[in-house]
This record gives structure tokens, C-alpha cells and sequence, in this order.
């Protein structure tokens, strides 16, 4: 791993490239012409690490108040730059760049239209339209100059412009060339304290965007810093496990020069997440010593999912599975597989299956001494499998490596082999059977890129068996499994690679490990068992509180499997940034909400008093509604 070669920004007394530390960054949710409760608010954000404080400025009179929010701060003692956030209002920008340290814009609707109309240009008319852009953004670009001021250059694929999506689409390469058109002006104007991001609230689309748009800025020869984050990503563990999807894999691959963990949560709660990201990978090793001539041929760019054959409900075209692990227990018993999403019915003498059900169980050598209930299958050491008639009967082998498995008996049908990152000759003598999964371990740190390459040497010799990830973590703390384990296992499921996924960490709880696990995988859009929420991290411009509307809708529509819906506080992260949401609920007004279909209005202006139950309505009236249990 090494850190992709960017120019210097100065940002006031902050400097950021490849040649400083990853900067972290949040961005305040207070109003910002309540200069009070923005100033106490920067300064818990400064205290919990922040680096860069970033505000709204959605019109001239907030970008005149950035001014008095930072004369406070300087009194105080506070150097951190301050950023000031502009979306549609030009003019406002050109005044914040007189008064903060960087402004940021977004180049899908800072001089561009988003009607979601249907546009066609010739390509005269399409570059009278780039010109348009140059004219009406030079004169920010002369001010910045002027004033020692940095521009970030944010696009959003929620928002991209009606022109680039006729003829881009809603694609990572529309993303990349709407910034690409704000960068040339830039780089045409001699102006380089540039700083470019991709973001979405779809970790795949967010990671490829960023992949494209540096091949096209290399091949430019432009050479600027790179912020990461994955937007609206929501709350809580979902959160987290999306923004550390989208964040690590990049930085894993050297690409990143300042981060935002954005979550549905008080601004200083973003800062320890994106925390432990910089310094697991401040502590990195310079280089991974992995021969990189074998990802030549490595699609970055497109989601292709490896094919691996079918062995039982492994590869093909199956899910990909997930595996309890329980070896650690000396005995085990029903209340722990309801840890793994099975609950036993005493009264009924009946099992339930949850959504978050797990596929095996992962026994070791510790006997069950109980019927598993259907859809559930254990896996045991193989010396156990072996001394265990009725393991033998019910149950499925682990052998430690190649050599245990071909000098043992073994199961006619699935078998499951241990093979160490590095072990290609073991691998190469495993591709000839139809009943082997194996499972993939690492004694790295840093997990993700060694497997990403031993799945790229499986292509090379042509094994195709199924491949289940593993990963164990020591003293670790929630919040730290959460974010590695979802770097180092979803980095690879979100690039294609990977038919199961077997977590484990001491001290964790096992209903957390789980939950944690299939998280990672709907994340990854591979395996969907849980309501989706798109929630934007609230910001000066909201209209409700954030936090508290998000815990009721979840509370009211937890329930519905693979629904997305996406809670907006405004206009700004309205239809456009909801992506790929089913329903919408955006503040439009003091009170007031319109509720969505897609990137329809259905309900408009509503009182927010109503607003859930109507949204609950829609979802009724739509057919996809059902009771809680």
C-alpha cells in the first residue's frame, strides 16, 4: 500500500496531500446564523479531532455570518479552517471565499439545472453550455486566488445535473466528468489548491467513481487531493459498516488525502470512526509485497461478481453465506443460536428463523448436542467430524490446510479447507474437486488487498471453487471490529470477490458479530435482509430534527426487508441525492414534509405531525407493506 502523489493545498494553517496525514473532517448541523450554537458546536468537533469544520452557506446572509462565527472562534483560541458548504447560490460562495479558508461547491447544481428533464445537445451546444459554466465560475476561482482560499469540487450522484445525466447517465463516469469540467477550469486558471471528492450514498458506486476519476486525472496530469466519504450513509452500525466500506477500500489502495464519516448523529460522533481509518493505516506498512503486475487485468471500474461453481448453497448463483462462530464455547445451546438468528420455541417446539438467520454454524470441536433446526447446518474440525458419528451424519468437516484434507476421510458432498493467503500451489491442488469450499485466512493486519490478490491469482490458474472469507479479530473494541471487519471483508465483496464470510472477535457479542455480518453484506448490495435507510447527517439547512425523525420511521418500518427509504432534511438532500431510494421523506418547509415514490412527489407539504403515517400509507397502497410480527 501506497499513498497515491497529490499537489499540496494550503486550507489556512492546514496542509493536505499525500505528503501530510489523511486529514478528518465533519461539518456542523446547527443553523448557521445562530452564531452561539455553531461556535459551541465547532469547538466540541475541534475537541473530538476535527481538522477541517465545514458549514452551510445556502444563501448570501449565512456565508456573511461565516465571518462572525470565526472572529468567535479565533477569540477562543480556535485555528481550525472553517469550509463553507454552497449548493446553488454562486453568489454566496463568492462572498464565503473573501471570509473562510475553503469553500465548497457542487458542480451538479451550482450553475447547472436538476428538473430531472430529459435534455439532448449537439456537441456545439453542449460545450456553449461548458462555457456558460467557465463564465459564471472563473469569477470564484479569481476571488479564491485572491484570497488564499481552496475550492473543493464535491459531486454527488444524487445530483448530478439533467445535462450530464442525458448523456452520461446515472453513472460513476457521469459523476467524474461533471468535476472534471469544474477541475479544467481550475487548471486552466493556474489555480491547483483543488480539492476533488465522489460521493454516494451506494458504497460501489461512491468506490468506483473515485477509481475513474483518478485514471482520468492522471492521465490529465493533474494531481489533486482526494476527500472520501460516502454520503447519507445513516446511523449506527449501518452507518458505520457503509462509510467503512466505501472509505477503506480506497484508502487500502492508497487513495485518499482527507475523510468525512457521514452520520445521522451529533457531528463529534463522525470524528473517533473516521479516527480509527487514519491511524490504522498511519500504522500501515509502506507497501504490501504483492506482485501488481497480476492486476493488470483487475476490473476496477464495473461490478462483475467472481463465478465460482455451485457446492450445496455455496457460489453459483447463491447468496453469499454466512457462518455463526461458536468453537469458542465449551458447550452450546439454544439461546446461542438465537445469537445467530434462530430462535427455539419451547412451547411450540418449533424454530424461527429471523432474517439475520445464519446459514452454518461454526462448532469446532464442541459437540450440539441438540437437533439443529432446518436451514441451519454445522461445521466442525475435522478431527471432531471424524470421532463423531453423528457430526458425520448432520454435520460438515474443516480441515486445517490441503495436506489434512487429502490424507483424511471426507465428506462425499462439502468440505471445508483452510488456505493461508500466499498458499497458491495448496490452491492449485484444490481446484480439481467438486466438494471443497475454501476458506480464506490472512495473518495480516491489513487484510483486504493480500486476499484481493489471492482471488486475482485464483482467476490466473482458473480455480473456481467457492470461497469463503475469514477473519478474527483481538482486543478490539466494538466500534473498531465494526469498522475493520467491514474494510477488510467488505473491500473484497463489493469488488465481487467472495461466496461466505465467517467473522470473529473476542469480546464481542455474538448476536453483534452477526448482525455486523449481514450488514456488511447488504452493504455490499449482495444479500439483502433488513430496511435500508438513506439519511442524510443533518446540516444548518434542516428543516426537522434528523435524529429523532430517523429513530421513528426506523422504529415504524424496521421490518420491511429490502425497502430503501431515505430521510432528507431539505430541498438540497431532496430527490436527487435519495440515489436509488424506494420512498422519500424531505423537508420542504418549517412543518412541513413531501413524501416520495422514487424521485416522484406524491404527497407534498404535509405536516410533519402526519408525515410517518402517511409514508406508512404509501407503502401500504404500493403493496409493500406488511404487519410486524
Amino acid at each position: 500500500m501506497k499513498r497515491r502523489e497529490t499537489v499540496a493545498v494550503k486550507i489556512g494553517d492546514l496542509t493536505m496531500g499525500s505528503a501530510y496525514p489523511v486529514r478528518v473532517q465533519s461539518m456542523t448541523t446547527t443553523d448557521t446564523m445562530d452564531t452561539e450554537a455553531s461556535v459551541a458546536q465547532s469547538i466540541r468537533m475541534i475537541d473530538a479531532g476535527c481538522e477541517l469544520v465545514r458549514l452551510t452557506a445556502p444563501s448570501i446572509k449565512e456565508a456573511k455570518n461565516l465571518k462572525e462565527i470565526k472572529d468567535a472562534l479565533r477569540k477562543l483560541g480556535y485555528n481550525t479552517p472553517l469550509a463553507a458548504d454552497i449548493h446553488f447560490t454562486p453568489n454566496a460562495a463568492e462572498v464565503a471565499a473573501t471570509l473562510v479558508e475553503k469553500v465548497r461547491v457542487n458542480p451538479g447544481n451550482y450553475v447547472d439545472k436538476k428538473k430531472f428533464e430529459t435534455l439532448e445537445y449537439s456537441d456545439e451546444e453542449y460545450q456553449e453550455e461548458i462555457d456558460r459554466i467557465r463564465a459564471r465560475f472563473t469569477p470564484l476561482i479569481v476571488l479564491c486566488k485572491q484570497h488564499n482560499t481552496a475550492i473543493r469540487i464535491g459531486t454527488n450522484h444524487g445530483s448530478l445535473s439533467d445535462r450530464i445525466m442525458s448523456r452520461y447517465g446515472d453513472t460513476a463516469l457521469g459523476m467524474v466528468e461533471s468535476a472534471l469540467e469544474f477541475i479544467r477550469i481550475c487548471h486552466d486558471n493556474n489555480f491547483h489548491d483543488v480539492v476533488v471528492s465522489m460521493k454516494s450514498s451506494n458504497p460501489q458506486v461512491m468506490i468506483h467513481a473515485y477509481r475513474l476519476l483518478v485514471k482520468k486525472m492522471v492521465a490529465e496530469n493533474m494531481h489533486y487531493p482526494l476527500h472520501l466519504g460516502v454520503t447519507e450513509a445513516g446511523d449506527g452500525e449501518d452507518g458505520r459498516i457503509k462509510s467503512a466500506i466505501g472509505i477503506g477500500t480506497l484508502m487500502e489502495e492508497g487513495i485518499g488525502d482527507t475523510i468525512r464519516v457521514s452520520l445521522t448523529e451529533d457531528p463529534e460522533f463522525e470524528i473517533p470512526v473516521a479516527r480509527l481509518m487514519v491511524d490504522r493505516y498511519a500504522e500501515a506498512p509502506d507497501e504490501y509485497l504483492i506482485n501488481l503486475k497480476l492486476f493488470e487485468e483487475y476490473n476496477a471500474f464495473d461490478f462483475v461478481r467472481r463465478k465460482a461453481i455451485a457446492i450445496q448453497n455455496f457460489g453459483g448463483d447463491n447468496v453469499p453465506r454466512v457462518i455463526g462462530h461458536l468453537a469458542h464455547l465449551t458447550t452450546i445451546t439454544e439461546f446461542d443460536l438465537k445469537q445467530i438468528g434462530h430462535t427455539y420455541d419451547s412451547t411450540l417446539d418449533k424454530w424461527h428463523m429471523s432474517d439475520m438467520g445464519a446459514d452454518y454454524v461454526y462448532a469446532g470441536n464442541t459437540n450440539i448436542p441438540f437437533m439443529l433446526p432446518n436451514g441451519l447446518k454445522a461445521i466442525y474440525n475435522a478431527e471432531a467430524w471424524l470421532l463423531n458419528p453423528n457430526a458425520q451424519k448432520t454435520g460438515y468437516p474443516l480441515f486445517v490446510n490441503v495436506h489434512a484434507f487429502l490424507e483424511n476421510p471426507r465428506h462425499e458432498v462439502l468440505n471445508f479447507v483452510g488456505v493461508r493467503v500466499g498458499d497458491v500451489e495448496e490452491m492449485d491442488m484444490l481446484k480439481q474437486f467438486n466438494n471443497v469450499v475454501i476458506c480464506l485466512f490472512v495473518d495480516n493486519s491489513l487484510a483486504m488487498m493480500p486476499m484481493k490478490f489471492m482471488f486475482v491469482v485464483m482467476e490466473k490458474i482458473n480455480c473456481r471453487l467457492p470461497i469463503v472469507i475469514i477473519r478474527d479479530y483481538e482486543n478490539c473494541t466494538e466500534e473498531k471490529f465494526t469498522v475493520y471487519s467491514s474494510i477488510d471483508a467488505g473491500g473484497l465483496f463489493i469488488d465481487g470477490y467472495g461466496d461466505g464470510l465467517m467473522l470473529n472477535a473476542t469480546g464481542i457479542a455474538i448476536n453483534k458479530i452477526n448482525s455486523i455480518s449481514f450488514g456488511i453484506l447488504q452493504a455490499a448490495r449482495l444479500r439483502i435482509s433488513k430496511t435500508e435507510y438513506i439519511s442524510c447527517p443533518s446540516c444548518g439547512r434542516t428543516l426537522f430534527d434528523l435524529q429523532e425523525t430517523t429513530a421513528l420511521i426506523r422504529s415504524r418500518t424496521d421490518h420491511l426487508k429490502g425497502i430503501k427509504i431515505a430521510i432528507m432534511g431539505c430541498i438540497v438532500n431532496g430527490p436527487g441525492e435519495m440515489a436509488d431510494a424506494d420512498y422519500g421523506y424531505v423537508g420542504s418547509g418549517v412543518g412541513k414534509i413531501t413524501l416520495y415514490k422514487g424521485k416522484e412527489i406524491i404527497k407534498k407539504g404535509i405536516s410533519k405531525e402526519t408525515a410517518v403515517d402517511e409514508l406508512i400509507q404509501i407503502i401500504a397502497e404500493d403493496g409493500n407493506w406488511i404487519e410486524k410480527q
